[in-house]
């Protein structure tokens, strides 16, 4: 864990932030319809922070493990810079996407919930894990926030970033 002075500065030197979908954007459930569409709920929170965030020059992007329309739907809705889905090596996927915005990975952060976004995690220049997080990724977290996915931990991410920025 980092202390509060250097996960002040890791945040105001952020201008890229990757975020895992299920179970960091979503409470991590999957439902599927009788006809099989997929359903995810997103936090409103989370979308208000994202594009407020974004309106201050900051990027985003969303890897995921797993392909999903509704993912894509959400991206979309919000502006998202860069979507990966179905990615295996998240860590590649970061590194790759960051290069793609001429963005140095010591000014990325990387939220994530399980083990799979630990290398992610650790590529980062900040590794966020959400407050429910497997216990793993929460003791290799540099920062785990009060909120669980789904439920805000984004605009809880986002919010400390615009304070460390000096935003309002």
């Amino acid at each position: 864990m980092m202390t509060d002075d250097d996960l002040r500065r890791a945040l105001a030197a952020t201008t890229f932030i990757a975020l895992d979908v299920d179970g960091t954007l979503t409470d991590g459930r999957i439902t599927y319809t009788a006809d099989g569409i997929e359903i995810k709920q997103f936090d409103v929170k989370d979308g208000l922070g994202i594009a407020r965030a974004r309106m201050k020059g900051i990027r985003f992007a969303f890897i995921s493990g797993r392909p999903s329309p509704v993912t894509l739907r959400r991206a979309e809705e919000l502006g998202i810079d860069k979507v990966a889905m179905g990615a295996e090596n998240k860590d590649a996927v970061l590194a790759r996407l960051a290069g793609e915005l001429g963005v140095e990975l010591s000014r990325t952060l990387f939220v994530g919930d399980d083990i799979v976004d630990l290398p992610a995690m650790e590529a980062a220049g900040l590794g966020v894990a959400v407050a429910d997080a497997h216990d793993t990724v929460i003791a290799a977290a540099d920062w785990v926030t009060s909120r669980p996915g789904g439920f805000g931990a984004v605009r809880e991410v986002i919010d400390r970033l615009f304070d460390a920025k000096g935003w309002k």
